[in-house]
């Protein structure tokens, strides 16, 4: 995409998210509220100081995980709708591994957690990739029905072997020890967001400037050609979904390590799916995931404020930043469906 193409998309962008504020406006009058109050509350509830600042980063931060999990699936022709559950086999496995390994140095153990909740998650990731290299089993349905075995499995794990004593399904408290650093004291912004955007840095220089990554983008944009020209679409079609499921493995790890500091079961408030409209905006672009999810973290972080000082009703504040999604996502969705429908075409042609 070339620069001019690019300044494009994000003025449309812009243009979409004040067209959206302005029809969620005329919702908010209708329904008998103040605009004006509703919005104020909003932009300083996201941006109006050091703790708004810091709760819109805390609540981009496993958007920002799970929006560069299925946006880089997406540079393999792939719709990953499986990050929820790919976040939750990441969340409990770092769990049981900080706890696991506390005799071990602070840094080490916490390394090993990440590494350890990564693995995790590219596990899940590997059998839907494996189902569609192989059997060319669709990755959506593999991925949703993969969502409920592995919050369920993690569930049932917490609560048969690794609960706390108390009324309360969840694993012991971490040690000190075994969590991420805060950045911003007494916010819970840990070094979790630092790491998100260095793997979106490493993501992006493995799709512009390695093999893996070109013979990947050349998978998503035509595996019919990529395997003509010798290319092993199956190989790269793996590889892309375990990759994809490492980084949602990944978004459960910090959670857990650097804001809950234990595993909960049913904690994701759908971290996953709404990455997957955090995905569609950032489109082709990785970096635009990080202003993708920061616009997702300020809707969430501005709209309890909305609720709280405005008194606007929670259904009306999600509808507002439902419409946000929909002006600003539905073109770049349909792109993508094309996409998809155009490979899986291609596909059943060659066969």
């Amino acid at each position: 995409m070339s620069f001019r193409q690019e300044v494009s998309k994000y003025a449309y962008s812009a243009v979409a998210v004040i067209m959206a504020l302005v029809v969620g406006g005329i919702l908010i009058w209708a329904s008998g509220y103040s605009v004006r109050d509703a919005y104020t509350n909003l932009f300083m509830g996201a941006f109006g100081g050091t703790y708004s600042l810091a709760t819109t980063v805390l609540m981009a931060t496993p958007l920002l995980f799970t929006g560069l999990s299925v946006a880089f699936a997406f540079q393999c022709g792939l719709f990953n709708v499986g990050a929820e559950g790919q976040l939750y086999a990441g969340a409990f496995t770092s769990a049981i591994v900080a706890l696991a390994l506390s005799p071990l140095p602070s840094v080490l153990r916490v390394t090993i957690a990440l590494l350890a909740g990564a693995g995790a998650g590219a596990l899940v990731g590997f059998l839907p990739g494996y189902l569609k290299a192989k059997l060319g089993a669709h990755e959506v349905i593999t991925t949703i029905m993969l969502n409920y075995i592995a919050i369920l499995f993690t569930t049932f794990l917490t609560k048969t072997y690794f609960k706390d004593p108390g009324p309360v399904d969840q694993t012991v408290l971490l040690p000190l020890g075994s969590r991420l650093p805060e950045l911003i004291s007494g916010t819970r912004v840990s070094l979790g967001v630092i790491l998100g955007i260095v793997i979106v840095a490493f993501l992006n220089h493995v799709m512009r400037r390695t093999v893996l990554g070109y013979e990947i983008e050349v998978v998503g944009q035509n595996p019919r050609a990529a395997e003509y020209g010798g290319v092993n679409v199956s190989l790269r079609t793996v590889q892309a979904m375990m990759i994809s499921g490492a980084v949602a493995g990944l978004a459960g790890s910090v959670e857990v390590l650097g804001t809950l500091y234990r595993f909960i079961p049913h904690f994701s408030p759908g971290y996953g799916f709404t990455g997957i409209a955090v995905a569609v905006i950032a489109g082709s672009n990785l970096w635009a995931v990080i202003p993708a999810a920061l616009l997702f973290g300020a809707l969430q972080s501005g709209g309890q404020t909305m609720q709280l000082f405005a008194r606007i009703p929670m259904e009306l504040m999600t509808t507002v930043q439902g419409l946000v999604i929909l002006f600003v996502a539905a073109p770049a969705l349909g792109n993508i469906i094309l996409r998809l429908k155009n490979r899986a075409q291609e596909g059943g042609a060659q066969k």
